[in-house]
């Protein structure tokens, strides 16, 4: 079946794009796993009139209203290959079936790599955190601490502190260069050197990090960076230029949203270094917006 434009991923930055497509009463296609990156939390807080609102039930609201628009349809499942028709794109589907479109806007997500650590991943997104912004403020003043994934550990433990008294728990890593010390100091940030061994607390809270020689230091919330990854290789499969960050690969756009690949654009966490639903979205908005341009002009 042909469309005006594919959207691969149905969460914050895919159902934004395809509700500026429909209502620009063009035919959209959402093909979702329904598997966003933010199911782990119980909360979403940050989102313009949805603060402390929960992902999946946001999440079910947006879907349906995007559903009302006699344009939009849903594709439950996976999309597994993609390629470049002579006029448009054709996309095949776990199922086997194939659609095409003229337009295709990548926003299948990422994961994380977490540290296969005991007791962190049943924490992830609960104890367990990623972004201060999203989830600092329920933690305000609590023992807050940081785990060393990376060398931008140093830098999230100096902005973890505006929140609370901060551990920087290095997990064995080497000690940071002298200024990166200094401004730890200033920032008033505690460095544990041990390597950690496990994380402990009741059901998905956290109360202690387990060192491995044996001690354990109380903390209330863990943050971390870890890798991600694409959850997708279509973006690749298609040609599509990717740039390295902080966390992992990205989709390379313009101010648009468009790829380097004409006619496939991208959106949400796969095309950011920093990831928030509020810029999912915004950047969902953007490629479908200009997706619908390019089809006119």
């Amino acid at each position: 079946m042909h469309h005006d434009a594919i959207i691969i991923g149905g969460s914050f930055a895919g159902l934004s794009a395809a509700l500026y497509i429909a209502r620009a009463r063009r035919s959209v296609r959402i093909i979702d796993t329904g598997l966003p990156r933010n199911r782990f939390a119980t909360h979403s807080h940050g989102l313009f009139a949805q603060d402390g609102g929960e992902p999946g039930r946001i999440l079910a609201t947006a879907r349906s209203q995007v559903a009302m628009y006699p344009t939009a349809s849903f594709s439950d499942g996976e999309a597994v290959s993609a390629a470049r028709l002579a006029e448009g794109f054709s996309v095949v589907l776990g199922t086997g079936e194939v659609l095409e479109s003229a337009r295709l806007v990548l926003a299948f997500g990422i994961s994380d790599d977490l540290p296969a650590m005991p007791g962190l991943a049943e924490r992830w997104g609960r104890s367990v955190l990623h972004c201060p912004y999203c989830h600092g403020y329920e933690f305000s003043g609590q023992r807050l601490g940081v785990l060393h994934a990376s060398p931008m550990s140093v830098h999230q433990a100096m902005l973890i502190a505006e929140w609370g008294p901060t551990t920087l728990y290095l997990n064995g890593a080497a000690l940071p260069d002298d200024e990166s010390l200094a401004q730890l100091r200033k920032r008033g940030v505690a460095i544990e050197p041990a390597p950690v061994a496990a994380l402990h607390g009741e059901g998905v809270r956290l109360s202690a990090v387990e060192l491995i020689d044996g001690r354990t230091s109380g903390v209330d919330a863990l943050y971390l960076g870890p890798r991600t990854h694409l959850n997708s290789g279509i973006a690749q499969q298609l040609g599509c230029e990717l740039d390295e960050a902080p966390a992992g690969p990205v989709v390379r756009t313009d101010a648009q949203q468009m790829t380097t690949v004409p006619g496939v654009f991208a959106a949400g966490d796969i095309t950011r270094g920093a990831h928030t639903t509020t810029w999912a979205s915004a950047d969902g908005v953007t490629a479908g917006v200009a997706v619908h341009r390019s089809l006119v002009f």
